[in-house]
């Protein structure tokens, strides 16, 4: 049975605009850090972090690096014409399209649409010595409110790339209620990202300094790293009354073989790093299971409710050694893939052991998974808890270390 009857207005607590942090701390591991361990709630400060994980341990972290992914046009009557490239169409890998020249096309956001019903869009823009234009043009609509956008330009030495790096900007969360600035292409990027593709950060990472992972490291706990492309979709709010209406955002993932051996090799010793290393990991046992069911052609794309709706008969080892030797087989460094797994309360963990994790909005599909982890009766008394302590919320707030029991 599929907890999809699970009611949104369970999940809501009374977040005001105060709480919200609009910008981070000046040094990054100063955030607090609250602890859930024993069904019991206290606090301590992120740089004490390796002071509540073991040798042994192993810290898995999103590795995704946030792209300027807001463009901007002026069009003869003033108006102003927004485009936010979400993921790539044509070519639809990553890298080939940022690395692409004269030509690309996105699945992207429009911006003051109205005001864009026919033509092209046009920019003059200039790289260095380079000078050429950039042409936009929509194709058409694609899933829900996204529109297909090819980007053109004259000039064969400029890059897509190029193109975001120098004229794009960073897509800050909306509820920051405020236009990005030049130090957030710093304080809104993890120190350890470093492949782009996300329009999103994975904030979780954001409190982490090179002085704390040494700290752990010499600690002896074992670091990893997936991959996976948060998605605008990470702000998507619940609408319906039932969660069984909602539909959750699709995002590729990447898990390299050597991290999924080490998985294999520290069973019950994993630390996700954020909800988004919990989405990926999680994944994997289904992924698992699709190889195991049909291992020369399967479908790598695990669907929203697959882990309630399906019941695989392997074990997580047997799963995820399913993966080892598909890659082995295919001679392949990693495993690519896609996910839309819904982790609500009723969900089985069968990696992640630990979770560190900001506070998140309510009523959102970050909360249930925190419920799911925690307990459906428990997420109430970790919320209360910081609402009651002057911890600083959302995406440049402070941190949590949660432990299964």
């Amino acid at each position: 049975m599929t907890p999809k009857h699970i009611q949104i207005a369970d999940y809501d607590y009374p977040l005001t605009d105060e709480r919200i942090a609009k910008y981070p701390l000046e040094e990054r591991d100063h955030s607090k850090l609250l602890l859930w361990k024993d069904k019991t709630v206290s606090e301590a400060h992120f740089y004490d972090l390796p002071d509540y994980l073991a040798s042994g341990d192993l810290l898995v972290y999103n590795n995704t690096k946030v792209i300027q992914a807001r463009l901007h046009f002026s069009k003869e009557t003033g108006a102003i014409i927004e485009i936010f490239c979400l993921e790539p169409n044509q070519p639809a890998d990553y890298q080939q399209s940022f690395e692409t020249t004269t030509s690309c096309t996105w699945k992207c956001l429009v911006g003051n649409l109205k005001k864009w019903k026919e033509g092209l869009l046009k920019q003059a823009l200039c790289i260095g010595d380079s000078l050429f234009e950039l042409t936009v043009e929509k194709l058409s609509a694609d899933e829900g409110m996204t529109h297909l956008i090819r980007f053109s330009w004259d000039d064969d030495a400029i890059t897509f790339a190029d193109i975001l790096s120098h004229f794009g900007e960073l897509p800050i969360p909306p509820y920051l209620n405020r236009a990005s600035e030049e130090q957030d292409k710093t304080t809104y990027q993890t120190v350890y990202s470093k492949i782009d593709g996300s329009v999103a950060a994975p904030t979780a990472g954001l409190h982490f300094t090179k002085d704390v992972l040494r700290y752990l490291a010499i600690k002896g706990v074992r670091e990893d790293e997936v991959t996976l492309h948060v998605g605008a979709g990470t702000f998507q709010p619940v609408k319906s009354d039932a969660i069984g209406d909602h539909t959750m955002h699709r995002e590729t993932i990447s898990v390299g073989k050597y991290t999924i051996m080490d998985i294999l090799t520290n069973p019950n010793r994993v630390v996700a790093v954020g909800t988004t290393s919990v989405r990926t990991l999680e994944s994997l046992y289904y992924l698992g299971c699709r190889i195991a069911a049909n291992p020369e052609d399967p479908e790598l794309m695990v669907t929203q409710w697959e882990p309630y709706e399906n019941s695989y008969k392997l074990s997580t080892s047997e799963a995820l050694q399913t993966i080892v030797d598909y890659l082995n087989l295919k001679h392949l460094p990693a495993l690519d893939a896609a996910t839309q797994i819904m982790i609500v309360p009723g969900f089985e963990f069968r990696i992640v052991q630990k979770i560190i994790t900001n506070f998140h909005q309510p009523k959102s599909t970050l909360l249930l998974l925190i419920a799911a982890f925690v307990g459906a009766d428990n997420w109430h008394k970790i919320y209360d808890y910081a609402l009651n302590n002057d911890f600083r919320f959302l995406s440049y707030g402070d941190s949590s270390l949660l432990i299964r029991d």
